[in-house]
């Protein structure tokens, strides 16, 4: 699915419609220091396996794409609801 490159809606800090710069969103990185990420990391030291379920067969057969948009104006950014996509581009 193609998205548009700039979008018009509502800006919730300006508090009009305004012009937004379209992108796809991306998972920042994993960071070794954050709590949850030291916990599993302790919990998976030693003997006994793995302490989460591993998921063996995976049934979804794509990902959920999620947009986010920029306020021109005011630099702003917020993230559309996830459509589940083969392909998602902006154009």
């Amino acid at each position: 699915m193609k998205f548009p490159r700039t979008m018009r809606t509502y800006c919730p800090r300006c508090k009009t419609h305004t012009e937004f710069n379209v992108s796809l969103y991306k998972a920042g990185k994993r960071r070794a220091a954050r709590e949850g990420e030291r916990r599993f990391s302790s919990k998976q030291k030693g003997y006994g396996g793995m302490k989460r379920p591993v998921q063996h067969n995976q049934a979804k057969v794509s990902k959920k794409q999620s947009i986010q948009l920029e306020c021109r104006e005011c630099g702003y950014k917020l993230q559309r609801k996830g459509i589940r996509l083969k392909r998602a581009e902006v154009a």
